[in-house]
């Protein structure tokens, strides 16, 4: 039976391709946002809050009903989501809705779902 290194058995590299990788390298600015966004993105209620409103825009209490939770856990978790420009809410009247920001987290978030599902 042949086992499968993670590692080369050789130690060499292409140094065009270091190059070309290194040139498209993030910047410390970068790293920091993507890591702040997934590791927000991290959280469950986060990720249900972020499914439901991939389908509706929802006001606070619809979301505490969707998701069974006290009002203030889930305007604690909306905010930390509004803070990361993950969700933007609007205020008609007495009622405040919360939709996902734009189209970059509309996709992430789909991307990221049909990621799992695909088999």
């Amino acid at each position: 039976m042949k086992f499968f290194s993670d590692s080369c058995e050789i130690q060499c590299f292409n140094s065009e391709k270091v190059a070309r990788v290194k040139e498209n390298s993030l910047n410390s600015e970068e790293v920091l946002g993507l890591t702040e966004i997934f590791k927000t993105m991290g959280d469950g209620t986060r990720i249900k809050i972020l499914h439901a409103l991939s389908q509706e825009e929802l006001c606070v209490c619809d979301l505490v009903e969707v998701l069974e939770m006290s009002q203030s856990a889930v305007s604690h978790q909306l905010r930390v989501l509004r803070n990361l420009r993950l969700v933007k809410h609007r205020k008609e009247g007495k009622m405040v809705y919360y939709s996902l920001d734009d189209e970059h987290i509309i996709n992430l978030f789909a991307q990221g779902l049909a990621h799992i599902r695909h088999r």
